[in-house]
């Protein structure tokens, strides 16, 4: 099977399973893994932050970072693709009590004019209290699409000025600087906490790490236990995501090249209404017709091949360390045979 569904299904490789296998582990819950312990100091220091939490999974840093930075009744503004709203079973509201603001938006990129625009007065208490802001990066439901440091500089004066709290949800931020040449403390230094998920785009099995300060992290730590996240001897896991830091970080623009090939490709075709830039490794593209993206998926599901549906019409590929270059011909020759 050519698996395009995320970059998520990649399993480990050898040289992986081998590092994984020869940990040096301890109880975590009690700080004493060395492996966790450093893999946090290596992601704190890379980002420019002071400390950091390994957590089981994205969802599991973003929830805890918006738990820390608000109360419950407070109000956090972001898109209406973003990742924390849509996909993470509600946590936001079941966890932290809070409400959400949606801007306008391009690909789930916003302005900083848009975030002073959604502020609540603190004079109406009446209103929410505006307390958090989440920017992705880079942006799944946005096909990948990635953020300009500069308008994120001039989101975070916003938010010093108005006393928010800005999160990156770093998702695929490793992708996104690829693309777009920042250094990891270009990056890190306009956020209050930044999540940085290792088992999407670099291909580690288990885990993300929240940075953010002393501090903030202490607390984190809290909330962490408090969910029943806390691991044992997690430096297992943790050494699968040092070995991706080491070897697949590198390698990432082949996977955005491989992402670019199939645009292009879904382009010439004529049941292709819509195809959104490939700027990483995430292709979304919308049909023509009423017929909706099923009968594609099913005609790929008969060539060997599993994408996503991305909603009624559209449909989502994620390119990642398994998928070859033979495997694009593959899928393109498949596209092209559709009768739509």
């Amino acid at each position: 099977m050519i698996d395009l569904r995320s970059d998520t299904v990649v399993k480990p490789t050898p040289g992986m399973r081998a590092a994984m296998a020869a940990a040096e582990v301890g109880d975590d819950v009690f700080g004493e893994d060395p492996t966790v312990n450093a893999l946090e100091e290596r992601l704190a220091d890379l980002f420019g932050h002071e400390a950091g939490l390994y957590c089981s999974s994205g969802t599991q840093t973003n929830q805890i970072a918006i738990k820390v930075h608000t109360r419950p009744g407070d109000e956090l503004i972001g898109d209406d693709g973003m990742h924390i709203y849509r996909y993470e079973g509600g946590g936001i509201m079941a966890t932290s009590s809070c409400s959400v603001k949606f801007v306008a938006n391009d690909r789930g990129r916003f302005t900083a004019a848009a975030v002073e625009g959604a502020i609540n007065s603190v004079a109406d208490n009446y209103l929410t209290r505006t307390r958090l802001v989440n920017i992705e990066n880079s942006h799944n439901r946005g096909g990948g699409a990635i953020w300009d440091l500069a308008e994120v500089e001039r989101i975070r004066s916003v938010c010093t000025k108005n006393d928010l709290a800005l999160h990156l949800d770093g998702a695929r931020i490793f992708n996104a600087m690829v693309a777009d040449g920042r250094a990891p403390l270009e990056w890190g230094k306009p956020f209050d906490s930044v999540s940085v998920c290792l088992s999407k785009g670099l291909g580690a099995p288990v885990g993300s790490v929240l940075l953010g300060s002393k501090p903030f992290i202490l607390e984190a730590r809290r909330v962490r236990k408090r969910i029943g996240g806390g691991m044992r001897q997690a430096g297992i896991i943790a050494a699968g995501a040092a070995y991706a830091l080491d070897h697949h970080l590198s390698r990432l623009p082949e996977d955005h090249a491989r992402a670019r090939r199939l645009a292009e490709a879904l382009m010439e075709l004529p049941y292709v209404a819509q195809v959104q830039p490939a700027m990483t490794n995430i292709v979304v593209f919308r049909l023509h017709g009423e017929r909706g993206a099923a009968p594609l998926l099913a005609h790929l599901r008969q060539a060997g091949i599993t994408a996503l549906p991305f909603g009624p019409d559209t449909v989502r590929f994620v390119t990642h360390l398994e998928i070859t270059d033979e495997a694009i011909t593959r899928t393109i020759q498949a596209l092209a045979s559709f009768n739509a």
